[in-house]
């Protein structure tokens, strides 16, 4: 399979904005069977949360960024997570 180029990974940034983190972290999964999670929910800035994928037979790397949201008080709270981001660069292999 050719690797993507910038064309491509623009429209697929675009598409995994809209859907939720699980759902877009599947769909990453199901694009390379080679694919492997570099790192899960890392901080990377103050209430933002990091996943990165390694697509290596596309030559991509997919980065989710999430924020939370604090809902209730004392201890009784919930914490909802939204993807706000998604970072989709080229590997150091990819050319395009």
């Amino acid at each position: 399979m050719a690797y993507l180029n910038s064309k491509e990974r623009e429209d697929l940034a675009d598409e995994l904005i809209n859907l939720k983190f699980n759902r877009a972290k599947g769909k990453i999964r199901r694009m390379d069977s080679k694919s492997r999670l570099a790192y899960l929910r890392n901080v990377q800035d103050v209430n933002q949360w990091a996943t990165r994928y390694e697509l290596p037979t596309l030559g991509a790397m997919v980065t989710l960024i999430e924020a939370h949201d604090l809902k209730g008080e004392g201890r009784a709270r919930d914490v909802h997570y939204e993807l706000v981001q998604v970072i989709v660069a080229p590997t150091a292999e990819n050319n395009t």
